[in-house]
């Protein structure tokens, strides 16, 4: 079995519309993919499916062995501790400096602090930010508090990396650092990373596995540095 298997996933939310249809796909452990497609395509959907922010109406979704969609609500805490999340707004807690909101992920599982900070030092490092350790979110650029939030995604060495639109807010210079960042960590820590973006230098200068989606359907699924994003994509 594939690391992400979804076989004939089909979402249809209660106003009728239909998220994704018929859709299925295998991830290999330690792969980089991309999805993306035009908003309301359904990309999203298909991200909140790994995490089970989102439940199939019919098929199955296969996150590390588990079907994610049988997961009872009081235990999708424990498939969310395997998996690092990143988001397009950084939900970084303000009164927290960079330390304390990369270890208040470990904190919340009961970690001691003697396991946690070199954890979170070597996270931080990892980013590029340990000289930023006693900084407030506030203090920082767009950029730097994104990679707080990867540091958090990752402090505990999650074996699949979500990233959702994680440059979207970010000038295209910043998005150009901030992938370097996320490619390392599929490289160096083997990391899967699955990431929706809207992003087409992003996707057309990594050459990555595209996953295209549009209106539900996955009507593209091509290999590493075979596709081109154009305008009209």
């Amino acid at each position: 079995m594939s690391f992400i298997e979804l076989k004939n996933v089909n979402k249809i939310y209660k106003n009728g519309i239909t998220a994704l249809a018929d859709v299925s796909v295998a991830i290999e452990k330690g792969e980089f993919v991309f999805v993306i497609g035009l908003t309301a395509s359904g990309k999203s959907t298909f991200i909140k499916m790994l995490y089970r922010e989102e439940k199939p109406n019919s098929g199955t979704v296969t996150v590390g062995g588990l079907n994610v969609g049988k997961i009872r609500n009081r235990k999708v805490y424990k498939l969310r501790r395997k998996i690092g999340i990143v988001f397009q707004d950084f939900k970084l807690l303000p009164k927290l400096t960079v330390y304390e909101n990369v270890a208040f992920a470990l904190e919340c599982v009961g970690m001691k602090e003697k396991e946690i900070r070199p954890k979170v030092l070597n996270a931080l490092e990892r980013v590029g930010l340990k000289e930023k350790v006693r900084s407030f979110p506030n203090e920082l650029s767009g950029g730097e508090q994104q990679r707080v939030c990867i540091a958090r995604a990752i402090v505990n060495e999650p074996k699949l990396l979500i990233c959702d639109e994680p440059t979207g807010n970010l000038d295209p210079e910043t998005s150009k650092e901030i992938m370097k960042v996320i490619d390392n960590i599929n490289k160096d820590l083997k990391t899967t990373i699955i990431m929706a973006t809207h992003d087409k230098d992003i996707v057309n200068r990594m050459k990555k596995r595209v996953l295209v989606i549009d209106h539900g359907i996955l009507v593209g699924d091509y290999a590493k540095g075979r596709y081109k994003a154009h305008e009209s994509n």
